[in-house]
């Protein structure tokens, strides 16, 4: 495999350089002084971005783009084999890397990677190790899958001898990377256009952990079911945080504020370290927290500094992100699109302040649909009414031939007021309709469906 030297500058070559990962490994590289060209189908903001930082990026991706001089080519999967510019760099015989193959090469280049993975949660608990490292004087390397408001987007590009990965499992991507810290908060049954079924995705899960250098730490969540599997047989140091006193770290006198953020002690190996407020809401949020914790402290960062970092994070954009208000309701979006993602947001929610709680739910892609069918309907169901839009596709076709109406047909299971809306604009009529003063007004989902709460705002409202 290519070997990127972080040292050595060489002139790398992106084919689709307008995702957010991919635009955020390119800006890494270009403040590291490499020569970055590459293509995509479209300009967008994160290609204006990195064309004013020095890449040279072209619209759209044709053969004529692979230009002289270029050492080494970056794809995603969503690049196909009869892609015209892939066909002309395999004829050409240059050097190929994936996504996630570039970023573990970049890992080797630090002394301490810390990768942060499980079926959710990965995007809040790797911006909360971040804020802890730069409250404790530390410029880290991050790489987020959300924007992070303190460094100004989902990247990073440090100075000092650590990065901070949020791991991705699709795709067995992370089984690419080179951990020294590996974080393992869930595994739950996702992705299952991918994963045979859960057990596969446990098996993936394990050999991640495998993967952290001998000499390094695995950060494990003791509640996941049978969470021995993982770390079984292994020589690195585990460290452990859970709901109760067994793990190495866990909280106790848990209360919340009038909007759900939590306050709590923390021990560490029964020992109490002291407290911690968030400013961010739910109980997953003090699990998360956790996690940090234990990360850091591994790093032996005192712990009033981690206490700081985590009072200073006010949390990712779509992740419980407060949007204003219309007409006297609440707006809030959330990025929840799994059964248990789902089932913290709304309880989240129910302890916000409101009268009526609506979530405007959209599924992200069929398999995922089809799959978590009976899970989606009884998370869903715990909100006062339910709107479910057709569903986001991503990179799939509708095979399956399901739609909302389906989800909408199990949650009157557990719950008549829920309804199927196709479209946005039907969902905004009926929401302006509908909703009362006092009420929480959800947009939830991984796809779009944060337009319906920006389009009320926009032509209703403002934002606070």
């Amino acid at each position: 495999m290519y070997q990127v030297q972080l040292n050595q500058p060489v002139h790398i070559h992106f084919i689709g350089i307008g995702g957010i990962s991919m635009s955020g490994l390119a800006e890494i590289l270009l403040d590291r002084g490499f020569t970055v060209t590459g293509s995509d189908m479209h300009e967008s903001a994160l290609t204006k971005h990195l064309e004013k930082k020095g890449a040279t990026i072209f619209f759209p991706q044709a053969k004529e783009n692979v230009v002289d001089g270029i050492d080494v080519v970056v794809y995603t999967a969503a690049i196909h084999e009869d892609n015209p510019e892939y066909l002309e760099v395999k004829r050409q015989g240059l050097p190929m890397l994936t996504r996630a193959e570039l970023l573990g090469e970049l890992m080797r280049n630090y002394k301490e990677a810390i990768n942060i993975a499980g079926t959710h949660g990965k995007t809040t608990t790797t911006s909360m190790v971040s804020e802890i490292l730069l409250e404790a004087g530390v410029d880290p390397t991050i790489t987020i899958g959300g924007v992070l408001d303190d460094i100004g987007g989902n990247v990073h590009a440090g100075k000092q001898d650590y990065i901070v990965v949020e791991a991705c499992e699709y795709t067995n991507s992370f089984l690419s990377f080179y951990p020294t810290v590996s974080v393992l908060l869930n595994v739950e049954a996702d992705h299952l256009d991918f994963f045979k079924d859960l057990d596969d995705v446990r098996h993936s899960f394990r050999e991640f952990a495998r993967k952290t250098s001998k000499d390094g730490a695995v950060v494990i969540n003791q509640d996941i079911d049978h969470y021995e599997y993982f770390i079984e047989g292994l020589s690195q140091k585990v460290i452990t945080f859970g709901n109760d006193g067994t793990a190495d770290y866990y909280a106790k006198n848990i209360r919340f504020d009038e909007l759900a953020c939590g306050t709590f002690d923390v021990y560490e190996k029964g020992n109490l370290l002291g407290e911690v407020t968030l400013c961010v809401p739910g109980n997953h949020n003090i699990s998360n927290a956790l996690a940090a914790i234990a990360t850091c402290r591994y790093f032996d960062i005192p712990f009033n500094v981690i206490a700081d970092g985590l009072k200073r994070y006010r949390g990712t954009e779509r992740r419980f992100e407060y949007k204003g208000v219309v007409n006297g309701f609440t707006i809030i979006d959330d990025y929840a699109h799994h059964p248990q993602e789902i089932d913290a947001s709304i309880q989240t929610a129910l302890a916000y302040p409101h009268k009526k709680l609506w979530v405007a739910f959209q599924s992200h892609t069929y398999t995922r649909t089809a799959a978590l069918l009976d899970e989606f309907a009884e998370s869903l169901s715990k909100a006062d009414v339910v709107i479910v839009a057709d569903i986001y596709a991503a990179r799939e076709e509708n095979t399956i031939g399901i739609s909302g109406q389906d989800i909408v047909d199990k949650i009157k299971q557990y719950n008549e007021n829920a309804f199927y809306i196709p479209t946005f604009k039907e969902i905004e009529d009926y929401a302006i309709k509908n909703v009362q003063e006092g009420d929480l007004f959800v947009t939830m989902g991984a796809g779009d469906i944060n337009l319906v709460g920006e389009h009320l705002i926009e032509e209703y409202g403002e934002k606070q």
